[in-house]
């Protein structure tokens, strides 16, 4: 007789939930995954994932981690026309204490749509006999009791309700995460909680760009300036595949952002930091309506630190920490959670005792960066929380500060905070000593005084 191979859940099929499933498949485990709607086969648009109408990117740190999980998959997003992007080199960002320059690649990025991202990746992850989607089902709770999770309980598009058995259970359903009800209902206590909401909102509308702007543009970024101008307006223009531009707009809580097609040009021209993005939309063929979102919360739960925690159940993804999309984080995360949840699963073992602890604690450890990240910024603008920024929040974001406008002016504190801000390397590179002397002294350069697009890219967009 054969052994059992152990069997896991995992709930929710978008980006987070197929890389956990293939984590879990590399260890040799059977894997089912619960999703809610009916995937696509292609790169189209689905009901659960309007967020797929803004901007995304893959930071570096996430593409490694990517690959680790799916050998081949950055050669198959750049073959369906992923581009992939030099950081700062190719990179155009007005920041809140200036421009930066152009230095040489320190990092990249892969940018996309969305929906190419999710179709390269579940058509990789599917082709793995060890894994069996199941479509239209929704997760309403878990098997099992307070000391340990025994599967999950789901809900077929037929109405009929059945409990999946589980070696693990691993809850990646997003922001719309039931898992502090479903610990109530187990008669465990509620997790420690925060949350950062920055107010910001989102207007997203995709171009085709000038033809001779097709390929080898930068990325260009107005960012918001929550601190000095006070401003919540920015803007992101980011080249994907086809020779298209995708540019999210940005809007602070008390601001009308553009939900028209006259309004977007205008915003982009009138209201940010810098006319560039709309001067660069003068010039490209709208190819969509846009696309409005103000769900943009920074949302974190601490379930490493819950005294009490079921044995055989895992949460990551937005379900564990929802980030703020202006910083670009959530995919990247997401992909060195997943690996995060092989490396441990393949060392304990499915089944363990102590796994689920032991995971937890390695997928917090993932997140930490891109979270302190994301509210060091984001807490500043008003209403963000009831209490305001703590003394904690005040200091970091003094020193990212002083770092960032040292960044202007000097290229290797450049690539240390890009090597962070693409979570290549920890946030503790940037309290190393000669970091900290770069940072009182500042920039060694002085500031431009204008974009540093080159003559050529702004001829190819039709501005010079």
């Amino acid at each position: 007789m054969s052994e059992r191979k152990p069997a896991a859940v995992v709930l929710g099929g978008s980006l987070a939930g197929l890389l956990a499933a293939r984590a879990l498949a590399s260890t040799g485990a059977r894997v089912t995954l619960v999703e809610r709607d009916t995937l696509p086969a292609g790169p189209e648009p689905r009901k659960g994932l309007p967020q797929a109408r803004h901007v995304h990117q893959l930071w570096s740190g996430g593409a490694r981690a990517l690959e680790q999980l799916l050998p081949g998959a950055t050669a198959r997003l750049r073959a369906a026309g992923a581009n992939r992007m030099a950081m700062t080199t190719e990179m155009v960002a007005l920041s809140p204490h200036g421009w930066y320059r152009r230095w040489a690649e320190s990092a990249f990025m892969l940018s996309a749509s969305r929906d190419l991202l999710d179709s390269v990746v579940r058509r990789l992850v599917l082709a793995d006999g060890a894994i069996e989607l199941v479509e239209r089902a929704e997760a309403v709770g878990l098997a099992g009791t307070a000391a340990a999770v025994t599967g999950a309980r789901v809900r077929t598009h037929e109405g009929a309700v059945r409990t999946l058995t589980a070696d693990l259970v691993v809850d990646a359903t997003g922001r719309g995460s039931r898992t502090p009800h479903w610990l109530a209902e187990l008669g465990l206590p509620a997790p420690e909680r925060r949350e950062v909401d920055s107010g910001l909102v989102y207007a997203s509308r995709l171009f085709r760009a000038p033809e001779r702007a097709r390929s080898g543009f930068p990325v260009v970024n107005i960012a918001p300036d929550p601190r000095g101008t006070g401003t919540g307006s920015g803007g992101v223009l980011v080249p994907v595949e086809d020779g298209k531009w995708m540019v999210t707009l940005i809007g602070g809580r008390n601001d009308e952002v553009p939900s028209t097609e006259t309004d977007f040009i205008r915003y982009a021209t009138e209201r940010l930091r810098h006319p560039l993005i709309g001067r660069l939309l003068a010039g490209a063929e709208p190819l969509t309506q846009v696309s409005v979102t103000r769900t943009t919360a920074n949302r974190r739960h601490f379930y490493e630190k819950t005294p009490a925690w079921p044995e055989n159940f895992a949460v990551l993804g937005d379900a564990l920490c929802a980030l703020n999309p202006l910083y670009g984080h959530g995919m990247a995360v997401s992909a060195q959670s997943a690996l995060a949840l092989r490396d441990v699963t393949g060392r304990y073992g499915l089944g363990s005792p102590g796994l689920s602890r032991h995971v937890q604690r390695a997928v917090g450890r993932t997140v930490r960066a891109a979270w302190d990240l994301a509210i060091g910024s984001d807490v500043f603008y008003p209403g963000a929380t009831e209490t305001g920024p703590t003394l904690r929040d005040r200091v970091l974001s003094a020193y990212v500060a002083r770092l960032l406008r040292t960044a202007t002016g000097n290229g290797r504190i450049a690539r240390r905070v890009t090597d962070v801000t693409s979570l290549e390397r920890g946030a503790e590179v940037l309290v190393a000593p000669s970091v900290l002397l770069a940072a009182v002294v500042g920039p060694l350069r002085p500031p431009l005084g204008a974009p540093p697009l080159t003559a050529e890219e702004m001829q190819a967009a039709g501005i010079l």
